[in-house]
């Protein structure tokens, strides 16, 4: 086996003297001059003395590549220990991250929650959107309708929230007071209910007996008087089953007559449904027919009324070919 070669050094080594030798090696014999043999080359030549430093600078390139490759190795050696760590690392911080947005979302839940709770408390049992007395706004009572009997209803649910007023049963209550034919009712917040009447407006006074029954144009019951009304004309048709047609014939033709042509109307009578007359004040008989093609007969009417000024007598029953005489 071949002993590894010794290191290379700046300085040149010097000769060793001759018949001298280290201590662990033979002496080498000198040549001598003259004679043939062959001898040996100078060191200061290049040669087969520089060969094994050749050698060891080649052994040390390849220790160090080996030793730079290796550094890869150890590096990438330490490396699975610090990714798993910084792994860890990221999970927990998202871990984290995810409770805090859940008592984020739990709390925000809790705070809604709590708000609605309290604005339903305040809205239908605290007495900060009760109903007042003094905040009971009833109109449009006309000339039929009690209003402190409307305002009496309305009034019995003082002291109640206003979201736990039951409006649908207060509004039927008042439909069945007297001349009220239809009743509107809303709540006016925070403590307030608006009530607004359309009354039964009466039309014409029926005789009943020793009494005059006030009817509006629907021939509903709205008031009664011993003596008639000056401005309403009274209809001589009688208030039984059979001349329901009657009476609603005449009435349909007294609320289809303009103002000032009805405070003329003194009297309306009736046999059947299609033969209703209406007189004036000046005298005058107007007869009407059937309760169909309304607006053309007052037309013609008031036409009449203007060109025939002496007739006392006008049928506009057929009103294409109305008679005068």
């Amino acid at each position: 086996m071949r002993p590894p070669p010794r290191p290379r050094t700046s300085q040149r080594p010097s000769r060793p003297a001759a018949g001298a030798g280290s201590a662990g090696s033979p002496a080498r014999p000198r040549p001598e001059k003259g004679k043939g043999s062959a001898t040996s080359q100078p060191s200061g030549r290049p040669g087969s003395a520089r060969s094994p430093g050749r050698s060891l600078e080649r052994s040390t390139g390849s220790a160090a590549s080996a030793g730079s490759a290796a550094s890869p190795s150890d590096a990438g050696a330490g490396a699975p220990g610090r990714v798993s760590s910084a792994m860890a690392d990221r999970l927990a911080e998202r871990s984290a991250m995810r409770r805090h947005r859940s008592w984020r979302v739990v709390v925000a839940l809790v705070l809604v929650l709590a708000l609605l709770g309290g604005a339903g408390w305040v809205a239908g049992w605290s007495d900060l959107l009760a109903l007042e007395r003094s905040e009971v706004s009833v109109s449009g009572e006309g000339t039929t309708v009690d209003a402190d009997a409307v305002r009496e209803v309305v009034e019995a649910s003082a002291g109640t929230p206003l979201l736990r007023i039951d409006s649908g049963a207060m509004r039927r209550e008042i439909l069945g007071l007297r001349g009220v034919k239809d009743v509107s009712v809303e709540r006016s917040w925070p403590q307030g209910m608006d009530v607004v009447l359309t009354s039964r407006e009466p039309v014409a006074a029926v005789p009943d007996g020793g009494r005059y029954v006030l009817v509006d144009a629907e021939g509903v019951h709205v008031g009664s008087r011993q003596k008639a009304p000056r401005r309403l004309p009274v209809v001589s048709v009688p208030l039984d089953d059979e001349s329901v047609g009657s009476l609603q014939a005449a009435l349909a033709v007294v609320a289809a007559l303009p103002t000032h042509l009805a405070r003329e109307v003194e009297q309306v009578s009736a046999q059947t449904q299609d033969d209703v007359e209406t007189v004036l004040r000046d005298g005058v008989s107007v007869r009407w027919g059937g309760a169909g093609s309304l607006p053309l007969k007052v037309e013609v009417v008031q036409t009449l009324r203007e060109v025939a000024k002496d007739a006392g007598v006008i049928d506009v029953s057929s009103p294409e070919l109305p008679v005068t005489r």
